[in-house]
């Protein structure tokens, strides 16, 4: 065919596909007129108003704008009429690049514009248009009213995307000239595996939070812990860290060795912090039926500003640590937690309040009930003479009570300062739960700590001080913290007017005994004045001999005995002994802490040989504390203290001294005989390695190199290191695991397996160890009472 004639065909193509064309769009607005003009009456016409002819035109070049795109898009058109089903799914099967649009738009002189329908009405939205995904009007309609009325759901907006097909909307964005808003197809789509929008990791928080909605958690993923959702947002704000948005929360973290210092720093400011564990190990996870489920977590401990004991809040154990180290919030004085309780007597007119103040780091527990008048005078003596961090309290306070603790949380200038107050159900409070609860309390508790002579002498309170002690059982045992209740012959009267001289509220605040009038601090204050002790129980006792001072003539004249002699004395016995305690850690706390079986091995180990020292010490004292010391009360206190610190020495002879200070469990006990299965399992894992070690000699054949060696490389165990020129020596079965320019690193298939169930053991002596661990400080509880009792003095 020669040049003209291919020339004259396809110009004749050309002719023949614009009049395909234009005859279809001439076809379409008639049909269209007719059903609009038969439609007029319909739901449809009576629902949409009616536009005037030259706001029709405007809809109709506004449509024919979607189908233009820039140069060089490649995005496809579907041009669809509107002449019924055969027809539709016919002009479907023609598809035109944009680009080839504008080309053949040049050429075409009559019709409307290509990719639009015309003659419909209301902007082309008649009866016969059809939906970008063939869907009619009525449909499209319905579908928007139900997703309005979804509009919250997101699974529902998931599943609505999932049907959603292309639509001209979304080629509109594209060429608009570079907008940044997100279309429809980058909405997140639930999870294929779990059916839902969020993630496994975050469903496994959700169920945490759920049981503990007034608590912030920080969850353990790997090397660090996260915030999720209001409580990132929280603690980016408090901790002034990083929030940002990952999948469906706001998320913060914060590293693992920091944990104590943001927990502290939470807790200064009021809140309730849980924290929560991995409960599962790698390789044993990797032999369990759930190899490939997520790591299960548990809260394993809960910390408000009364209940800051346990191991991962004290962290630095040593006298002086916490006041060097950056960022930490340091103890207070006290932490005391304060539950109170109100009882109305209708027949005699009397308000009648309870009150338990409970230290749970300390052991210390007080307990008061008196009469009080509208203005609360006596309920705000106790509580400016306790001084507690956190008060618990029923919901239904009466408003006279409510306005007292307003004003006394209002009066604290920082927020570190402030009361927290917590509030509990009212149900918690009534006598006959209270009752029930501390009977089966003490009823439960270990025959060791006769918790039956226990419960004889607390049945025998005052009502309002049950209703208390119940509510503080059940407040303390989330904390696992109720331990601290059992031993009841230590509760002491709050107010013991036969013994110290009562101040009221108007003289602690008037002459500033406790903190002065201006910013409510320490400084300032005749407390301040009198405390020059050098450690914290000391600090601790200074408060009580100020807030209660002696009435007793004879005992004021045996400790003023006392201190002047401390002062005048020349023998060298009282200057040794001030050395040697002015150096101690705070032994209440640590022994508390060991009480509670929430110490680290650092810590009992730093306690029991103070202990142990300071014991030995004091004996070598004693015949010269017997013929150079003339206070009865010194020398009762340095003859009997030796006495009561022997036990300590007991358990330093059980515990390696080395793995005690590094805190590895594994190596802890130096004499495994009363551990039988820690023994065990370290058998099974010598085992093991000897299997391991004598493979050595295969690898030495099939290698050919009596030397041969494992070697270790970044943590990697029994590595075979062959040089890249005798590699053709390496079997096919053997896997390797790492290599560099020299040298390759294998690990043949009998070391795979026997690796594997070495660390599977290791896993599993670290549980145990930790359960040995914790039963041992079982055995520290009965003679943590005795010397708990040396502080007093």
């Amino acid at each position: 065919m020669s040049k003209a004639s291919r020339k004259s065909a396809n110009q004749a193509s050309i002719s023949r596909f614009f009049t395909a064309v234009n005859k279809k769009a001439s076809d379409t607005e008639i049909i269209s007129a007719a059903n609009s003009a038969g439609q007029s009456g319909s739901k449809l016409g009576s629902d949409r108003k009616k536009k005037h002819p030259a706001e029709k035109d405007e809809s109709k070049r506004k449509r024919a704008k979607l189908s233009h795109s820039e140069e060089g898009d490649e995005d496809i058109i579907m041009v669809q009429s509107g002449k019924g089903k055969a027809d539709a799914m016919e002009d479907s099967k023609g598809k035109l690049s944009s680009y080839t649009l504008d080309r053949l738009r040049g050429f075409s002189c009559g019709g409307g514009p290509l990719g639009t329908v015309s003659g419909a009405p209301n902007g082309g939205t008649g009866g016969n248009d059809m939906s970008p995904l063939g869907r009619s009007p009525d449909e499209s309609r319905e579908e928007e009213e139900e997703e309005a009325a979804c509009e919250k759901s997101p699974v529902n907006k998931a599943k609505k995307q999932d049907r959603q097909g292309f639509n001209l909307s979304q080629f509109a964005n594209a060429s608009s000239g570079g907008a940044s808003k997100k279309t429809q197809l980058e909405v997140s789509v639930p999870n294929k595996r779990t059916k839902s929008i969020y993630t496994p990791l975050e469903l496994q928080f959700l169920e945490i939070k759920q049981k503990h909605k007034d608590a912030l958690l920080c969850v353990e993923c790997g090397y660090k812990y996260r915030f999720f959702g209001e409580d990132a947002e929280i603690a980016a704000k408090e901790l002034n860290i990083f929030c940002h948005m990952d999948h469906n929360f706001m998320t913060a973290s914060i590293p693992t060795h920091r944990l104590f210092v943001h927990v502290r720093r939470l807790v200064s400011q009021g809140y309730k912090v849980g924290v929560v564990k991995q409960t599962e190990t790698t390789a044993l996870k990797a032999v369990g039926a759930s190899k490939s489920s997520l790591f299960t977590r548990q809260l394993s401990v809960l910390y408000t500003k009364s209940t800051l004991v346990g191991e991962d809040v004290n962290p630095l154990l040593k006298l002086g640590d916490l006041e060097q180290a950056e960022d930490v919030v340091l103890d207070a004085p006290n932490n005391y937690l304060l539950c109170m309780c109100e009882s109305w007597e209708g027949k005699k007119q009397q308000l009648t309040v309870g009150v338990v103040a409970v230290q749970p780091s300390t052991g210390d527990v007080m307990l008061d009930c008196f009469q009080d008048g509208p203005s609360r005078s006596e309920l705000e003596t106790c509580i400016l003479r306790v001084q507690p961090v956190e008060i618990l309290v029923p919901s239904d306070l009466s408003e006279a009570t409510e306005r007292l603790l307003r004003g006394i949380a209002s009066a604290s200038v920082q927020g570190d300062d402030r009361i927290r107050v917590e509030r509990l159900d009212s149900a918690h409070f009534d006598y006959s739960t209270a009752f029930q609860t501390v009977s089966d309390f003490y009823t439960n508790a270990n025959p060791e700590t006769a918790g039956s002579q226990s419960l004889s002498s607390v049945i025998h309170l005052d009502r309002p001080v049950i209703c208390c002690l119940g509510a503080v059982v059940k407040y303390l045992s989330e904390f696992n913290l109720e331990k601290v209740l059992l031993c009841s012959s230590s509760f002491k009267q709050l107010s013991n007017e036969a013994e110290y001289m009562v101040l009221t509220a108007t003289t602690l605040k008037n002459l500033e005994i406790l903190q002065n009038q201006t910013d409510k601090k320490t400084r300032g204050s005749l407390l301040w004045v009198l405390d020059h002790t050098q450690t914290p129980f000391g600090r601790r006792l200074m408060k009580k001999w100020v807030t209660q001072p002696l009435k007793s003539s004879g005992e004021i004249r045996a400790r003023q005995d006392a201190v002047a002699e401390i002062l005048s004395s020349e023998s060298c016995v009282l200057p040794s002994v001030r050395t040697q305690l002015s150096r101690l850690p705070d032994l209440e706390r640590g022994i508390c802490s060991i009480y509670h079986k929430k110490c680290s091995t650092q810590e009992f180990y730093l306690i029991t040989s103070t202990l142990s020292r300071l014991g030995a010490e004091l004996q070598a004292l004693a015949p010269a504390v017997q013929s150079q010391v003339d206070s009865a009360l010194l020398k009762d206190i340095l003859l009997n203290t030796p006495q009561l610190l022997s036990p300590a020495q007991n358990f330093l002879k059980v515990l390696n001294e080395k793995a005690a200070k590094t805190g590895d469990k594994t190596q802890l006990f130096a004499d495994l005989t009363d551990f039988p299965v820690i023994r065990k399992r370290k058998e099974e894992i010598q085992n093991v390695l000897s299997e391991i070690l004598e493979h050595r000699k295969e690898v030495r054949l099939i290698l050919k190199n009596p030397a041969f060696d494992y070697v270790t490389v970044s943590g990697q165990e029994f590595l075979i290191e062959v040089k890249h020129s005798v590699a053709s020596k390496v079997p096919s079965d053997w896997i390797k695991i790492s290599s560099t320019k020299a040298v390759g690193r294998f690990h043949s298939p009998f070391i795979v397996e026997k690796y594997r169930s070495l660390c599977q053991l290791r896993e599993r002596l670290i549980i145990d160890c930790n359960q040995e661990w914790t039963d041992f400080l079982q055995y520290f509880l009965p003679a943590s009472h005795p010397q708990t009792h040396t502080h007093t003095h």
